[in-house]
């Protein structure tokens, strides 16, 4: 069997032929992935890469099938991207080296996946992290939602610091590093469409440039987690249960945005069990918890930070929170999550 050598006709959609591995495999990863990701390892088009490292390195994998693609603030390639930074910067990674594996569903748009990939290349050019290696894979119509992304993550650890939840006492300090609950609503109100008049932004943003430095500064960070899926309250009863102590907050020191705050009220969300993008969650040492939040305002992305509760020896393993009205409620974990694919 012979292949004819001639070009293929662009076309304006997504083929089942695509995922072939053929001569249209090849033309759309030429076409709408190296040219905008363009670097010598990823130029070798192999099913891996290697890479060198002398030191300890953080790993991580996710995948992404945010819907819609595009919201307010972000779209599915920069949070693909975003998303795995910050997983590794949790860790006390600086981020180096991703993988972009793509899930394409027949009939999707050439020019929406170019655009996808474009916020792809601006993301990890922010982050200063290099895509090397990846896949991609077409699937029938009906047999996906458009398009799913999978990416892994590789990182060098700063120093021999290790942040893990064995690092936490009792009179720490939580800290947010900015306003929460922007990511989910974001995303409902572009569901649902411009008659919700949410007209909120997603938070989605890469961390590294706010928490690497901080992590340079001062050894006052114990643990730390992004409260993506399931939201602060979510985020906060992980850390109690995988610490075996209690943790307190107070309603009234939650960074809430005025939009945010009437659109919770408005559709009776509890903005503590909203996904966000671009927060992490901070368990600090009590004597250097102001200094951190200090430096934690002097970047656009820590303005916001606040100390928010504390560690405490009372109901190991739970979450509770003083409300506004001065009585206290247990924050339980969420069940069931009331804004699914919100990554």
């Amino acid at each position: 069997m012979t292949f004819s050598k001639r070009p293929v006709k662009r076309t304006t959609e997504i083929l089942l032929g695509h995922g072939s591995g053929g001569r249209l495999t090849h033309e759309l990863i030429r076409d709408a992935l190296l040219k905008k990701l363009d670097n010598p390892v990823l130029r070798e088009l192999g099913d891996s890469a290697v890479i060198d490292y002398k030191e300890r390195i953080a790993f991580t994998t996710d995948s992404f099938v945010v819907s819609p693609l595009f919201f307010p603030g972000g779209d599915i390639g920069k949070l693909a991207v975003t998303g795995t930074v910050n997983d590794l910067v949790m860790l006390g990674a600086v981020p180096e080296y991703i993988s972009l594996a793509l899930i394409i569903e027949e009939g999707l748009r050439v020019s929406v996946l170019e655009k996808v990939i474009d916020s792809v290349a601006r993301s990890a050019k922010e982050a200063r992290v290099r895509v090397v290696t990846g896949d991609t894979k077409v699937v029938e119509k009906l047999a996906a939602d458009k398009l799913f992304i999978n990416t892994s993550g590789l990182g060098r650890v700063l120093g021999r610091r290790r942040l893990t939840l064995k690092n936490i006492s009792p009179g720490d300090k939580i800290i947010i590093t900015g306003n929460i609950a922007e990511h989910g609503l974001s995303v409902l109100a572009k569901r649902k469409g411009p008659g919700l008049g949410l007209n909120i932004r997603s938070d989605c943003a890469s961390l590294a440039g706010l928490i690497i430095p901080l992590l340079e500064k001062t050894r006052a960070i114990k643990f730390m987690r992004d409260p993506t899926r399931g939201g602060v309250a979510t985020t906060l009863n992980e850390i109690a249960e995988g610490a075996g102590l209690g943790i307190e907050i107070e309603e009234k020191k939650l960074p809430l945005s005025d939009k945010v705050r009437a659109a919770s009220e408005l559709l009776g969300i509890d903005p503590l069990y909203v996904a966000n993008e671009g927060k992490a969650l901070l368990v600090v040492s009590r004597q250097e918890a102001e200094k951190v939040v200090g430096l934690l305002k002097l970047h656009p992305l820590g303005r916001r930070a606040a100390i928010i509760g504390a560690v405490t020896r009372r109901e190991p393993g739970r979450v509770i929170s003083r409300t506004l009205f001065n009585t206290e409620r247990v924050l339980d974990m969420l069940v069931s999550d009331p804004l699914p694919r919100i990554c």
